[in-house]
């Protein structure tokens, strides 16, 4: 119990960033969280945190401690929770945090699958491209796409996502078929803003490098793009979650397909906690069941 005790607290003080915090989510004294920080450094003979009257700040050990501790809670709560599935019915409010874009398309519809199936549950969706902050701004669960860059969140990947290089078919008889990256540079690019450039992967050696591409049209709004797309109005980058269905019907086509950059994953984040609330695991469990199946993405 001891041992717990002392993970659970140097977990919540990483992910939280003070002691007092740590201390308000485990009802306890921020002196009870230091004395078992201290008997946890001292069992292992290692420095996990260093601790300043202004700061914490994790060292190399601590780091890769963090992320195992956060593995085991996860799978401990998961396991609790799975054996409570038979008795227990999923109620309260669950707050999901999702991009504007892949939220309205492709988990908005999915809330609602989960409500009928949940009917106890009440889910608040906010749909926003900035990075929310989970824990100040209370979210559940937050959908994220492409490189995962905050180690204090748990992240449970749900599916991955391919991105291509679309155009209309009455641009492509118009101005040709692009056979590699290097004849971008002879068409009307749709830009997404200050995007850095399209990624692409030689197909032959592997090697993956990003392709500042330029055109007419630029807007920092993906739909956007989209529509200009259909339009005629040049080739756009845009992920297979939002193309997906105009490919199949034909009114979109993907060029340069060989040299399509690496799959992004798609991820759902939380905070760790010691229990996972059986709402927020039955909804991942959804998320990933559905976004695993390929044939989920081809019909959209």
């Amino acid at each position: 119990m001891d041992t717990f005790k002392q993970i659970s607290a140097f977990v919540n003080v990483s992910t939280r960033g003070s002691l007092s915090a740590a201390a308000r989510s485990e009802n306890v004294t921020p002196a009870i969280i230091g004395r078992r920080l201290d008997a946890l450094e001292a069992r292992l003979g290692v420095k996990l945190l260093i601790r300043t009257t202004r700061k914490l700040t994790l060292t190399f050990e601590g780091q890769a401690f963090l992320e195992d501790c956060q593995k085991v809670l996860n799978d401990l709560a998961n396991a609790e929770a799975a054996v409570s599935l038979g008795s227990l019915r999923a109620s309260g409010q669950l707050r999901v945090s999702a991009p504007s874009g892949f939220g309205r398309r492709h988990v908005a519809p999915l809330v609602g699958e989960f409500m009928r199936a949940n009917p106890e549950v009440r889910v608040n969706l906010n749909l926003s491209d900035r990075l929310v902050d989970l824990l100040n701004e209370n979210i559940d669960c937050a959908i994220r796409i492409g490189e995962l860059t905050d180690s204090s969140l748990v992240s449970v990947r749900l599916g991955e996502m391919r991105r291509m290089v679309v155009a209309s078919p009455a641009y492509l008889v118009a101005h040709g078929v692009p056979r590699q990256p290097a004849d971008l540079a002879q068409h009307n690019c749709l830009s997404l803003g200050q995007q850095r450039g399209w990624v692409f992967r030689d197909p032959q050696s592997g090697a993956v490098d990003t392709l500042k591409v330029s055109g007419t049209f630029e807007c920092n709004d993906g739909a956007v793009l989209h529509e200009w797309a259909l339009a005629g109005q040049g080739l756009a980058w845009r992920s297979l979650w939002e193309v997906g269905q105009d490919l199949q019907e034909g009114r979109l086509s993907s060029v340069l397909d060989p040299w399509q950059a690496p799959p992004m994953g798609i991820y759902a984040v939380f905070p760790q906690r010691r229990h996972l609330p059986l709402r927020v695991r039955l909804f991942i469990d959804l998320l990933k069941e559905t976004y695993g199946r390929a044939s989920y993405w081809e019909l959209r």
